[in-house]
């Protein structure tokens, strides 16, 4: 009787652990197959993220390109222009006189200049664009129409640059209107009634008659890159004068913001004491990195221009402003790389008998050189795409002028690109604003290629 009662109790134990053998078996089953399922819904959220985020960004540069790359093609009109002396009636320039004083040769050189700039030059274009076409004649006061006001003034400068050309006849490239660039390229409804419409139905048939004959035809346009901003003539508006003026807002911000913000950055990691003096101020440095950008144009308008009374809409003052927003982004992102080189340099170098300056200098430095260069050059690209603390400072102001150094007035190629967006003549302005983009972008990712590009060349393992 007591050894069935044991057997009995034996097998129901063992039949218990099986059990719970078998439980603790489906538990952990479950678990990792709990596990592996949030891996895998976590591995399709992150793909999708990523996929979505690129999605997004083809979409905006697609959009972009869309827009601005037709913007880089203008229609323009390439006719023979007569320069009839009948028209330009001026004689011929005149010369400085033996014994002639320089004010009286200035005042006859300037009456002449005067007499030139009172020529017809609207009737040599027209000419010319009817010589391509002999049935255009009855059509001559429409002719004036199709192509911008800004050609008659070019043909005064080539002859005030080369009077000999009086009597020739050249080969000459002219714009076309702003409105009949608009018309032929199809960025408005032509089924808009007459009153709607920029132009009259007979320059508008004009146009379209010239358009298929090939004598308006769309050619690469250089002017967006050479030419400054205008108002009178919006076909021959460019970028020259707000590259211009990026281009030494950005020598000045390399000129000041690097040099003061890597020597900062040294001198806090690697001489300053370690004290609540130095505390505040890396917490006050990380803070100012944060601070909107709008706030820096604020302080630059009061201190630069309200205190110092330095030029309103000038390069140096824009200059100054974004130095003073990038050196925290310098001084942050120096400080990071001289913390990633290993402490055992640095001990080495003291253990050879190298002193504190020396360490720093020729074995630290060296070291953090690719990660100074790419935190300082993202700080550039960054300066050169801000707009708001521009703004503050009067840089958005119009100017017609390319700027020849940094204290004359200027603007920047965000502001530009803002300027252009606010334009009445929207559906000529909103596909150049998307070609000033194109060429702003280009600059930046240019930098940061250029960052990659340095950080790779001097990286170095350890």
């Amino acid at each position: 009787m007591s050894n069935t009662n044991t057997n009995t109790l034996s097998s129901a134990d063992a039949k218990t652990a099986a059990e719970l053998r078998e439980e603790r078996k489906n538990t952990i089953a479950g678990s990792l197959s709990k596990r592996h399922r949030k891996e895998k819904t976590f591995r399709v959220l992150g793909f999708s993220a990523v996929v979505t985020g690129l999605f997004f960004v083809v979409l905006l540069f697609g959009s972009i390109l869309a827009k601005g790359l037709p913007s880089f093609w203008q229609s323009s009109l390439t006719v023979p222009v007569y320069f009839d002396p009948a028209v330009i009636n001026v004689g011929a320039k005149p010369k400085p006189h033996s014994n002639e004083e320089p004010a009286k040769y200035q005042e006859r050189l300037i009456e002449w200049q005067t007499q030139l700039g009172m020529a017809d030059w609207d009737l040599l274009l027209v000419n010319g664009i009817i010589s391509e076409d002999p049935k255009l004649e009855s059509k001559r006061d429409d002719i004036s129409s199709l192509y911008t006001s800004s050609e008659s003034y070019r043909l005064r400068d080539m002859v005030l640059e080369n009077p000999s050309i009086i009597g020739q006849k050249q080969e000459v490239k002219i714009l076309a209107d702003a409105n009949i660039d608009v018309w032929l390229a199809g960025n408005i409804d032509r089924s808009l009634p007459d009153e709607q419409q920029q132009l009259s139905p007979e320059v508008r048939q004009l146009a379209d008659d010239l358009k298929a004959q090939g004598i308006i035809e769309n050619t690469f346009n250089m002017n967006i890159f050479f030419s400054p901003d205008s108002r009178s003539s919006p076909a021959t508006s460019g970028l020259a004068g707000a590259f211009m003026g990026s281009l030494f807002m950005m020598f000045i911000v390399i000129l000041i913001s690097i040099p003061i913000g890597v020597a900062s950055a040294i001198y806090l990691e690697e001489f300053a004491p370690k004290n609540w003096i130095t505390d505040v101020i890396e917490v006050n440095i990380n803070n100012l990195a944060a601070v909107p950008s709008i706030v820096f144009g604020l302080l630059g308008a009061a201190i630069f221009i309200g205190w110092m009374h330095m030029p309103l809409s000038a390069p140096v003052v824009g200059g100054l402003v974004l130095s003073l927003m990038t050196l925290p982004t310098v001084i942050i992102t120096t400080r990071a790389s001289l913390k990633a080189v290993p402490p055992s340099i640095r001990q080495a170098a003291l253990g050879l008998g190298a002193s504190n300056l020396q360490t720093v200098f020729h074995h630290v430095l060296p070291l953090a050189l690719p990660g100074i260069l790419t935190g300082a050059i993202i700080g550039v690209a960054q300066a050169l795409g801000e707009t708001a603390p521009l703004l503050l400072i009067g840089m958005s102001a119009f100017v017609a002028s390319v700027p020849v150094s940094p204290l004359d007035q200027s603007t920047a190629l965000p502001v530009q690109i803002f300027l252009w967006q606010g334009n009445e003549l929207r559906n000529f302005f909103e596909g150049r604003t998307a070609a000033a983009i194109i060429v702003l972008l280009a600059l930046m990712i240019s930098l940061n290629s250029l960052a990659i590009w340095l950080r790779k060349k001097f990286e170095v393992r350890w």
